[in-house]
């Protein structure tokens, strides 16, 4: 199915998909280039298991190798595959230069015969921003302006724009796409998930607590409740003991959630400070461990209680964890948990 006849009703069955950030630190180094490349090859075969998207993140001059360059990584993965949707979770729009942006885009839009969305977000790391000569202060309105330019630019009118931060001229932003591309904005704050509503096809939420946010958010804005969309980020390990295996990758998680809040990622008054040890993670609910039972229950759960949720994501595997040891989980929940999700919720739509 292309996104020229894609259904936008609420009894769309979920996806489910995996969530890439190719990071190698210095504890767990390996070769970068085969990390690379074994990836790509672990969404091909995740495809042929019934997964139906992947997600690509971003993130500048850091210490292991967080990817920088997801645009390049999508356009490999749709090269590879068929079906299978590609996303950015996230880009940062306002590192970049928008018509370039939309440009890319619009070429995956073509390679993947529209498979690409885009995903943007805000950004927080603050060295990031200075050294792409950018105030992270400005960052809503870079979001903001870098929002206008793209669709401006996919529209094709060649009229010039002028925003607070980006302008485009009076030149036509060629080839424009079929169709273009979903645009989704990442939040995690009301502030954040207001401005998805108001602005974007979809949000990518961090937690799941922010559906109802996001629900009130598109009543607010007057906007079709029936067209609005929910990527669902998921920090749950699935695993037939996910006891054990969490014994084995809670250093993994550990090292994630504690960089995360080294670069600035939490905000506000009830941001964490570092944990200490895995077990403090779930103390804090940061990750939760299920086996498939207690997945498929939730999943079916939130889908029926919130229609708008389209996709379901979970990291593939952890900063420095192995493909192998990812792998495993990816096939229990190609076994376990998708086919029951998909036969529960087939049921009640039918």
């Amino acid at each position: 199915m292309t996104s020229l006849d894609r259904p936008e009703n609420t009894a769309e069955i979920p996806t489910f998909g995996l969530w890439y950030d190719l990071r190698n630190p210095q504890r767990w180094r390996r070769p970068i280039g085969a990390l690379y490349r074994e990836s790509v090859d672990q969404v091909v075969w995740a495809e042929s298991l019934g997964f139906g998207s992947a997600w690509l993140s971003e993130h500048h001059f850091a210490e292991d190798d967080y990817s920088s360059s997801p645009l390049t990584v999508a356009a490999a993965i749709g090269a590879r595959t068929s079906r299978i949707r590609i996303g950015t979770n996230i880009i940062v729009a306002g590192l970049h230069e928008p018509m370039r942006l939309a440009e890319d885009a619009t070429a995956l839009s073509f390679l993947t015969d529209n498979r690409f969305e885009l995903g943007l977000g805000l950004g927080y790391h603050e060295m990031e921003f200075a050294a792409f000569g950018r105030r992270v202060k400005q960052r809503p309105s870079l979001l903001e302006d870098a929002i206008a330019v793209i669709r401006h630019a996919w529209a094709g009118s060649g009229e010039a724009y002028e925003g607070k931060r980006f302008a485009v001229p009076a030149l036509p932003v060629t080839p424009i796409p079929e169709t273009p591309p979903r645009l989704l904005i990442g939040a995690q704050s009301p502030v954040g998930i207001d401005r998805a509503a108001r602005l974007a096809d979809g949000v990518i939420t961090l937690q799941n607590a922010h559906f109802a946010h996001y629900r009130d958010a598109v009543a607010r804005h007057d906007k079709d409740a029936g067209a609005s969309r929910i990527y669902a980020s998921q920090w749950v390990v699935v695993a037939e003991d996910p006891e054990k295996v969490w014994s084995e990758i809670g250093e993994h998680a550990l090292y994630q959630m504690n960089k995360y809040i080294e670069w600035g990622s939490f905000e506000g008054p009830d941001q964490p400070s570092s944990f200490d040890n895995p077990q403090h993670l779930l103390d804090a609910g940061a990750y939760r461990l299920m086996d498939a039972s207690m997945a498929v229950d939730e999943l079916v759960s939130m889908a029926t209680e919130f229609p708008e949720i389209k996709d379901f994501h979970y990291w593939a595997q952890l900063p420095g964890e192995s493909l192998d040891s990812g792998s495993a989980r990816i096939q229990y929940m190609a076994d376990e948990v998708i086919p029951r999700v998909t036969a529960a919720l087939s049921s009640r739509v039918d």
